[in-house]
């Protein structure tokens, strides 16, 4: 029975390490879409000679892999092989884990506990404030922060877990020696200091359509729950949902104003059954991790409250917001200007307003006041 090493490191430049790291990386070539036949022969015992490249299939030549080598050594990445015991254990429990992984940065950071956090590329100033509140929140409580290194709820989730001074973990749908988007290379070095970069694809391989779904099972099947912050009726991050689903994964989201077309896909999966994200409380009990967490969570939230007052008194900012919506609607812009609020501290106030229940945003982007006196 083959026993896989535990990580294998492109700058090893013994005889033996180097082959097992040529080896494996054939592997990632011929297996990135096959991993499930792959990890059915790994299971049983096979090593990575034993996985071959489908009839047809154009394997690289000793050149290319060692082109390979380089440019992962350029990247500073290691390769993690199934099952070594560096593989993350949360990924053993899918049917169809990748034969090896590709990582730069802690591979520790994978050993959890994980939670992800995922949505909307084109998110509202809403959805971006949830996102960082949550994630941040999660990362003081030692909480790693899942997410795909996307434009949006995914960016907002990394620099806040890493503001917060935790650790967070990007999936790629690229080759491990690229960063999508090319904008967020600052942030992927970041995240590589203080947490990790994966890919179960080959050095080069483009952020292609077909790459995200794969990448998406991954982001659930590391995660001990799934917290959705915006998403569209199509859309990536209800992808991720379903998998988490369909991997006995919990699915929390985020609600929003009924009009708004970044909150159809999250109030949807509300409907249908997923646990409302209101805070970091809120996750960490879905995940199974408020025991874990306890004294963490206690110094970053306080202590449970428990059932919330059916009319808690609002904060300043909040009440101001309030009583100028009881009188005109207006849209966020013009409260800023009538209010004399910063943008930061008019999001938050929003934020905690519309989590309330107290405001809604109509179609044309004006926000009333719901309730009594409205």
């Amino acid at each position: 029975m083959h026993s896989a090493p535990d990580w294998l490191d492109p700058a090893d430049e013994r005889a033996e390490a180097r082959a097992a790291f040529l080896a494996w990386l054939r592997v990632l070539h011929t297996h990135a879409f096959r991993p499930l036949e792959a990890a059915r022969a790994l299971r049983a015992g096979a090593g990575p000679a034993a996985l071959r490249a489908a009839p047809g299939q154009a394997v690289p030549s000793p050149q290319a892999l060692e082109a390979d080598r380089r440019a992962l050594l350029a990247a500073r990445a290691r390769l993690v092989p199934l099952p070594g015991r560096a593989y993350p254990p949360a990924l053993l429990r899918l049917s169809d884990p990748p034969a090896v992984l590709a990582v730069r940065g802690e591979h520790e950071a994978l050993a959890g506990p994980c939670v992800a956090v995922v949505g909307a590329r084109a998110a509202t100033v809403y959805g971006l404030e949830v996102a960082r509140r949550l994630a941040g929140a999660l990362a003081r409580a030692g909480v790693v922060v899942v997410s795909g290194l996307a434009r949006g709820i995914d960016a907002a989730a990394h620099e806040a877990a890493l503001e917060a001074g935790g650790r967070t973990v990007a999936f790629l749908a690229c080759g491990p020696d690229r960063v999508y988007p090319a904008a967020h290379r600052r942030l992927a070095a970041r995240i590589r200091e203080r947490g990790a970069l994966v890919s179960e694809l080959p050095p080069g391989a483009p952020p292609r359509k077909i790459h995200f779904p794969l990448r998406n099972r991954l982001i659930s099947g590391l995660s001990r729950a799934v917290v959705v912050v915006e998403a569209r009726t199509r859309s990536g991050s209800l992808v991720t949902a379903r998998h988490a689903l369909d991997q006995g994964i919990e699915v929390l989201a985020v609600p929003g104003p009924v009009t708004a077309a970044t909150s159809e896909g999250t109030n949807a999966l509300l409907r249908d059954g997923a646990a409302p994200a209101l805070s970091a409380r809120d996750v960490l009990c879905a995940a199974g991790l408020e025991a874990e967490c306890a004294a963490a969570l206690e110094a970053e939230c306080g202590p449970d409250p428990g059932p919330a007052a059916p009319h808690a008194a609002l904060a300043a900012p909040a009440s101001a917001i309030l009583a100028a919506l009881r009188h005109h609607p207006a849209t966020r812009d013009e409260l800023g200007r009538r209010l004399a609020l910063a943008p930061g501290a008019l999001a938050v106030a929003l934020l905690e307003l519309e989590l309330a229940g107290r405001v809604a945003e109509d179609r044309d982007g004006r926000l009333r006041a719901l309730g009594a006196g409205a």
